[in-house]
C-alpha cells in the first residue's frame, strides 16, 4: 500500500473513532463541520487526553461503507472547478483571496486559496456562504434585509458574516449550497464562482 493509501485508511479509521466518541464544535461561532474530537487533545489543564475504549464494531470503517453524510450539495468536481473560477477570477486582477463552496447543511466541499494570501480567508469565505445558505440570497442582501426587519436577526447564527460575498447555489429551484468569497474583489469573483457553477450543473461544455 502507497503513502497515500494509509493515509486515507488513516483517515477513515480516525472518522469512525471521532464519529463514534462525542465530537463537537467548540462553541457557537465554530463553522459547520468543524468538530473536535474529545481526545488526543489537549484539556482546559494542559494534559492530553486519553482516547476512550473502541467503539462496537471497532475503530476501522471499510471500503463502501455508508456515507458519512447525505446533505445534498454540488459533487467535489463542481465544488472545486467553481472555487478555482473565483480564485481565477480575482488573482487575475491582483486580488490575493480565497473562495468556499458548501453544501446544504453548510459544511464544505471545496476550499481554495490563492498563493500569496493569508489562510483566514476560507473560513471567512464559509461564514458568507452560510449566511447565503440560511436566508437563500445572496449575503449582501441579508444585512439590507436586516435593516428593514430587524426579526430577521433571529435567524442570524454566531457563525456567520453579515457580509456581501456570498452567493446561494440552486438546482431545480432548490437551494443545494452556496459559495463565498473573501480577500478581493469579493462579489465579482463570487459570481465568477457561481457562473461556472451553474455552467456545470447544466451540464454545458
Amino acid at each position: 500500500m502507497g503513502r497515500g493509501g494509509y493515509a486515507l485508511l488513516g483517515c477513515m479509521v480516525m472518522g469512525a473513532v471521532i464519529g463514534a466518541n462525542g465530537d463537537k464544535p467548540v462553541g457557537p461561532q465554530s463553522l459547520p463541520g468543524d468538530n473536535l474530537p474529545p481526545f488526543n487533545m489537549l484539556d482546559a489543564s494542559g494534559n492530553l487526553v486519553m482516547p476512550p475504549p473502541p467503539p462496537p464494531g471497532g475503530y476501522h470503517q471499510g471500503p463502501h461503507s455508508a456515507p458519512e453524510s447525505s446533505a445534498p450539495g454540488p459533487s467535489l468536481d463542481v465544488s472545486i472547478a467553481a472555487a478555482r473560477a473565483a480564485v481565477r477570477d480575482c488573482t487575475s486582477r491582483g486580488y490575493y483571496g480565497a473562495a468556499t463552496v458548501v453544501d446544504s447543511v453548510g459544511e464544505a466541499r471545496a476550499m481554495l486559496s490563492a498563493d500569496g494570501s493569508d489562510g483566514s480567508h476560507v473560513f471567512v469565505a464559509q461564514r458568507k456562504a452560510i449566511t447565503a445558505l440560511e436566508f437563500k440570497m445572496p449575503s449582501a442582501e441579508v444585512r439590507a434585509a436586516i435593516e428593514k426587519d430587524k426579526s430577521l436577526l433571529a435567524r442570524v447564527k454566531p457563525n456567520m458574516f453579515v457580509q456581501f460575498g456570498g452567493f446561494p447555489i440552486f438546482q431545480n429551484g432548490k437551494v443545494i449550497g452556496a459559495i463565498g468569497y473573501s480577500g478581493g474583489d469579493d462579489v465579482a469573483c463570487a459570481k465568477a464562482g457561481l457562473a461556472e457553477m451553474e455552467k456545470q450543473l447544466l451540464g454545458r461544455s
